[in-house]
């Protein structure tokens, strides 16, 4: 077993804990984190760069949806007013479609809540995201923990000018590729940016360009943690979200405490130790600047940076690792009744171990079972029906549609042979990127018959038209219908639109107003 000794003595306060915290309006005291290693930051460093990844290079995929569409893979066309998700093309009557994402997202995100805490927050929120980026600059210009609160309380030196003006630099260049990613997916990415360099680009472009240069500034490099503690709202409304079974990170102090730095001293003087040495590791390398040995708090992201840094001083003591870990509060409740004796007594170490120096088998341990209960389950079961639902009307979704219009003034026309004629607007969406050629007929309404301005025809049941590629096409439309055929009531026909080529059809019923029927 290596000697305590060894293990590095931080000098770290926990700037958000109960003990001293600040009031809302007071100045804010900076968090100088210090670099973690182990799992949990391995995996940080994998999400971040694959959620950067991500919305960085998004924009530039291709996808090939023939000449008459974009081949840009994910476009939000706003002068088109289309929405393009690779061989997905949503109108905006489809909107349902976005709305129904965004319930599966919130209900997602109750669902990782309840089930491993704030898991969102401490790796896949852009805040989170990019003041991880912004740190790594940090790190690499002015050092780690030591060396930045050296020179952050040190003088104003040539030496720290150029560093800072460096690490602001860095920082500003992330901001603008940042806002730039942004504008990229509302206009074909290569040419809006040969318009941007060149200073052709619309002026809306440079102002998102420097409204999202300017928050991703402040907030990633300047506010920090102040973002999630005091603009965030999602710490207030994670507490409805948690229950006794969801795992958050723990400081299990049943089997840290009684905490010492001289942990030889105090055995040898017959006192019960635990195993946390206060090292301070766990408070260094937090983000957040809070101290998770006091319990949980709002300011906590749930990121486990303390879970490496406190298993990397338990690897060097030669003891277990966990003393910080995931752990659900009925576990923990039933550790802490066996550590105090059922709360007869303070946390004493000899009641959790055996003889041998190992855990008592009374402990609890997390089992992955306890994360499939009734709630989870609901949430799986709800998410997974608006996914389905949502699956189901896209597959089977109509890319052919009408609508029709009657003419409100005048409702009907009596002609000279005594005939009564009706108007309607008539809408074809071609809902494809491709041109279609669309039978439009009448059906109903025996003895009917209709023209189509424009198209130099004579009357008939059924025409031929050309629809162009992912376009509305408008037809003016009369219906007229012979004196002996008008019935002593309300009569109705029925517009349909076919493609014989992909066999779509599609079907209006509409109305036609006779004087009988507007009496």
């Amino acid at each position: 077993m290596l000697d305590k000794t060894r293990i590095e003595r931080l000098e770290a306060e926990a700037l958000n804990s109960a003990k001293t915290r600040q009031p809302l309006y007071a100045p804010r005291k900076k968090v100088f984190p210090k670099r973690a290693s182990g799992s949990f930051r391995r995996f940080k460093w994998l999400v971040m760069a694959i959620t950067l990844g991500i919305y960085y290079l998004t924009p530039w995929l291709r996808w090939d949806r023939g000449q008459f569409a974009p081949n840009q893979a994910v476009l939000l066309d706003l002068a088109n007013r289309r929405f393009y998700f690779f061989l997905i093309e949503i109108w905006p009557q489809e909107f349902y479609y976005v709305a129904g994402l965004l319930v599966m997202a919130g209900i997602g995100l109750f669902l990782i809540t309840s089930t491993v805490g704030r898991a969102w927050c401490g790796y896949t929120c852009p805040q989170t995201v990019w003041v991880d980026l912004f740190l790594v600059v940090e790190r690499a210009i002015e050092g780690d923990r030591n060396a930045r609160m050296k020179l952050d309380f040190g003088p104003w030196t040539t030496r720290k000018l150029v560093l800072r003006v460096s690490k602001h630099a860095f920082w500003l260049v992330i901001a603008v590729a940042t806002g730039g990613a942004w504008i990229f997916y509302f206009a074909d990415a290569p040419t809006l940016l040969r318009e941007v360099v060149t200073g052709t680009a619309a002026p809306v472009a440079y102002v998102t360009i420097s409204v999202l240069t300017a928050t991703t500034y402040t907030f990633g490099g300047l506010m920090r943690e102040q973002v999630c503690t005091y603009m965030c709202p999602w710490p207030r409304i994670q507490a409805a979200m948690l229950d006794e079974n969801s795992l958050t990170v723990t400081y299990n102090d049943w089997r840290g405490e009684p905490r010492s730095r001289h942990a030889k001293k105090v055995q040898a003087a017959g006192q019960p130790v635990g195993d946390c040495v206060d090292c301070i590791a766990c408070v260094a390398v937090c983000p957040m600047g809070i101290d998770i040995r006091d319990g949980q708090q709002l300011e906590c992201i749930t990121c486990a940076l303390c879970i490496d840094a406190c298993d990397g001083v338990m690897d060097k003591l030669g003891r277990e690792r966990g003393l910080i870990s995931y752990a659900t509060l009925s576990d923990y409740n039933t550790n802490m009744a066996v550590a105090t004796a059922g709360g007869t007594r303070p946390i004493h170490p000899t009641l959790v171990r055996t003889a041998g120096g190992t855990f008592s088998d009374g402990l609890a341990h997390f089992r992955i079972r306890k994360m499939f209960r009734l709630r989870t389950l609901i949430y799986v079961g709800a998410w997974s029906a608006v996914g389905l639902a949502l699956l189901y009307s896209l597959l089977t979704r109509d890319r052919l549609e009408i609508n029709v219009l009657h003419d409100r003034n005048p409702q009907f026309v009596t002609l000279s042979d005594g005939s009564i004629r009706n108007g309607y607007t008539v809408k074809l969406l071609n809902m494809i990127p491709e041109p279609r050629t669309i039978v439009v007929s009448l059906q109903g309404l025996e003895g009917a018959e209709m023209s189509i301005v424009g198209i130099d025809l004579p009357a008939g049941r059924s025409f031929t038209i050309p629809a162009e590629p992912d376009r509305l096409k408008i037809l003016k439309v009369f219906v007229r219908l012979p004196a002996d055929k008008v019935k002593d009531q309300v009569q109705t026909l029925t517009f349909r639109v076919e493609d014989k080529a992909s066999f779509e059809s599609n079907e209006y019923k509409a109305s036609f107003n006779t004087p009988e029927a507007h009496r």
